[in-house]
């Protein structure tokens, strides 16, 4: 097994043992962010009635230059901080999708948080 099979296989592991307990409703959504080698993106769920109620990519007009780093990502957290609370939603549950909460991941629910969102 390569290399990149066994982190994908990892994190796919942590991503179901973290979505075991984590659920999201209209009243506080499921906060999920991934990150591709070049971008962000992000979404607020609401897992009751299986919708997406928010979401925002690093590849937006407004955001396009945002890369995948620490600095850009606290950035996108901000972002995407104001347009959850555009959309009334002011608390959330925040589904780390199985990356390690560090780096861009902790840097985007810093963000978010600097912007208002509680968690």
């Amino acid at each position: 097994m390569s290399k990149k099979n066994d982190k994908t296989a990892l994190r796919a592991r942590r991503k179901v043992h973290i979505r075991k307990t984590l659920s999201g409703t209209a009243v506080r959504p499921r906060l999920t962010v991934f990150r591709s080698n070049n971008h962000l993106y992000a979404q607020a769920i609401d897992d009751v009635a299986g919708h997406t109620l928010v979401a925002i990519s690093s590849l937006e007009k407004d955001l396009k230059e945002l890369k995948n780093t620490v600095e850009d990502a606290a950035k996108f957290g901000e972002a995407l901080g104001k347009r959850l609370l555009e959309n009334k939603i002011e608390t959330v549950v925040f589904d780390r999708n199985g990356y390690l909460f560090h780096g861009v991941v902790k840097s985007i629910a810093d963000g978010a948080r600097k912007a208002g969102v509680k968690f």
